[in-house]
């Protein structure tokens, strides 16, 4: 695949593939680049909706020529554990951040779990998240309660008492059975919605639809996290084995469709 920074006409070529509504993926096929390069392009610069070539080829330059001057001379990436490459950990960093703002987290919420989650030990300090994301300790403060009201980390308490905030291997699960209540709350004030527009007007038909629709879907949530969830506390299987799943009955399944 080609490296280097996006062309202008690839730019153009993701706008008319957007006007399309081709897939990122089927994009960047087309472009020979990588899917992640073609998703952090389109949500840094105003979304699947909000895409204009010539505005995103004119903010990554200006982008590009505010960075010259950060480095000073002699310096460079801060070395990275296990020997990985600097600034493919960064671009990698940058496209999960993109990924979950796609999910609809705001961005500070969204590069506060992308460090949570890419640090080796899932969990980090306030204080070392503001100087990782280079932000005040409000908008991490801000983030953190944010992802909290999600079950989406831990807040614990270390040996120096500071404050940790963690992502452990549990922490999808509960995210996940968070959704399936959500759901089922949305599901119940639908059903409410129901016995006061009437079951017999299109309101309440309408309602009711989306009842029985999210009904289903909260609770197939809730049974697949149920039965996925040893997959979390599983050691990934080395090059060549058999991966769980893989030919194999899933957790509560009969193995055969």
């Amino acid at each position: 695949m080609p490296g280097g920074r996006l062309t202008q006409p690839e730019r153009q070529q993701i706008a008319l593939g957007l006007a399309d509504g081709l897939a990122y993926a089927e994009i960047a096929r087309r472009l020979d680049r990588p899917t992640s390069t073609i998703t952090r392009e389109v949500m840094r610069n105003g979304g699947p909706a909000g895409y204009r070539a010539d505005l995103a080829h004119r903010a990554t330059e200006q982008r590009a020529h505010r960075r010259k001057p950060t480095a000073p001379r002699g310096t460079s990436a801060a070395p990275q554990a296990h020997g990985r490459d600097a600034e493919a950990v960064r671009a990698y960093e940058e496209t999960f951040t993109t990924v979950m703002m796609a999910s609809g987290m705001p961005k500070m919420t969204a590069r506060v779990m992308a460090a949570l989650t890419l640090a080796d030990a899932g969990s980090l300090t306030a204080s070392e998240l503001a100087d990782r994301l280079q932000v005040s300790p409000a908008s991490i403060s801000k983030a953190v309660t944010f992802l909290d009201s999600q079950d989406l980390i831990r807040r614990e308490r270390d040996e120096r008492r500071r404050e940790r905030y963690t992502v452990d291997d549990d922490v999808w699960f509960q995210s996940m059975m968070a959704s399936a209540r959500a759901l089922a709350q949305i599901v119940e004030t639908a059903r409410e919605g129901v016995t006061v527009f009437g079951s017999d007007t299109p309101a309440g038909h309408r309602l009711e639809s989306v009842a029985r629709f999210l009904d289903f879907v909260a609770e197939n949530t809730a049974r697949a996290a149920e039965q996925a969830r040893a997959i979390l506390h599983s050691k990934p299987s080395v090059t060549g084995e058999t991966a769980p799943g893989d030919g194999a009955t899933a957790p509560g399944g009969s193995g055969s469709s």
